[in-house]
């Protein structure tokens, strides 16, 4: 697997998160979104916690979205678990065999028979724990991390999190970092935009994509494996990347194909590079539509509802039964319409995402996209065959 370190970029963020950039309030919590599959879990994991580990602080990394059927919540207690036991597990070893139950932290008692579970431990108290075994501040990384907001006891774990960061951090004094991306910045914003969010007044950033360094890059390899190809033309990968929507494995797996020696498209490997991303392109188009058009009419409204008001979606208010009525030619009642939004989150795949206060998007950031494209080119609605539902 191809990987294109962004070092200057991990090095950046880590002065930010340590307070020593000016006006930043990373120390407060930096949130990253960037779109699914352009780099940014490579990046959270193989640039910015060596940079930070360098800085002798103790990464803890963890991706919700590792086990989509356990408790976001417990998934962040283990991992914060795991490093803590790695720090105390020879203390606790050696407590254990003079038979002690518990041995003492930071003023914190902590369970020698249940270091790595963190049972009867707030979240505070543990990564309290972790940065006196470790002697070291603390970041905590973690991946995906709207999907917390799906579960009371996630959103109950992120309300800990800015508590234990009020707890430890002082001006000039940064103890506990937190590192929060997402794949989809609208969820994200779920957790800094209102004042019932747990990180409330922060700001969410747009992790940079790769761009023309990543191509020059490619390109240089490439001149390197295959000097007959003579000049490369950068500008036109560049461009296939853009319709790959800057998502590296697609490209590299293209390029692949384009360079193999049993390719067979007898133009130069740019030119096939571009309409392999082409293909790409109209393969998910096609697919979203694929899907769009097998929902039932009310559950193609309630999506299409969703599509065109993003965050101020609400499902059952007065204009959207009447919407729903407009696009069904049926009187919809909020029991209908529950059921047609329950049957879009249990879609494989889902195509509605919510949050544990009921608060319901789009599941793939790229079908708004889509929709917003075919709206301006005056293709909306999809057409295709119509299928006779039998409602139950």
């Amino acid at each position: 697997m191809l990987y294109y370190p962004r070092v200057q970029l991990a090095c950046e963020l880590a002065d930010a998160l340590q307070g020593k950039t000016l006006f930043s309030d990373a120390p407060n919590g930096l949130f990253l979104a960037a779109p699914r599959r352009t780099g940014k879990s490579t990046f959270l994991q193989a640039d910015l916690k060596p940079e930070l580990e360098r800085r002798r602080v103790v990464v803890v990394y963890v991706d919700l979205w590792s086990d989509l059927q356990r408790d976001p919540a417990s998934l962040m207690v283990e991992a914060v678990g795991r490093s803590l036991h790695q720090h105390l597990g020879l203390v606790a070893k050696g407590a254990r065999s003079a038979g002690l139950d518990s041995i003492t932290v930071g003023g914190i008692s902590i369970d020698t028979s249940r270091i790595g579970k963190v049972n009867g431990t707030t979240l505070a108290d543990a990564l309290r724990a972790l940065g006196e075994a470790a002697k070291s501040p603390v970041a905590l990384v973690i991946d995906e991390a709207q999907h917390a907001l799906t579960s009371d006891a996630g959103d109950s774990a992120m309300a800990a999190l800015k508590s234990a960061r009020d707890q430890l951090n002082r001006p000039g004094d940064i103890k506990l970092m937190l590192v929060m991306s997402g794949s989809d910045r609208d969820k994200l914003l779920r957790l800094v935009n209102t004042n019932a969010a747990p990180f409330y007044g922060s700001q969410i950033q747009r992790l940079p994509e790769l761009g023309p360094d990543f191509i020059a890059h490619i390109a240089h390899l490439i001149a390197q494996q295959r000097p007959d190809l003579g000049a490369i033309d950068q500008a036109r990968l560049q461009a296939a990347f853009a319709l790959f929507g800057q998502r590296p494995q697609f490209f590299i797996d293209a390029l692949g194909q384009a360079l193999s020696p049993l390719a067979t498209h007898g133009t130069r490997f740019e030119d096939a590079m571009l309409a392999l991303a082409r293909q790409r392109q109209h393969g998910d188009e096609a697919q979203m539509q694929s899907d769009y058009l097998a929902l039932k009419p009310l559950e193609q409204a309630v999506l299409w509802r969703m599509l065109e008001l993003g965050a101020r979606f609400r499902p059952y208010d007065a204009e959207a039964l009447s919407f729903y009525n407009d696009k069904t030619g049926d009187r919809v009642t909020v029991a209908k319409a529950q059921k047609a939004l329950e049957a879009l989150r249990a879609h494989q795949p889902s195509l509605v995402w919510k949050s544990a206060r009921s608060e319901y998007t789009v599941e793939d950031a790229a079908m708004p996209r889509w929709y917003a494209q075919r709206v301006a080119a005056g293709t909306w609605p999809p057409v295709g065959p119509q299928l006779d539902w039998i409602e139950e």
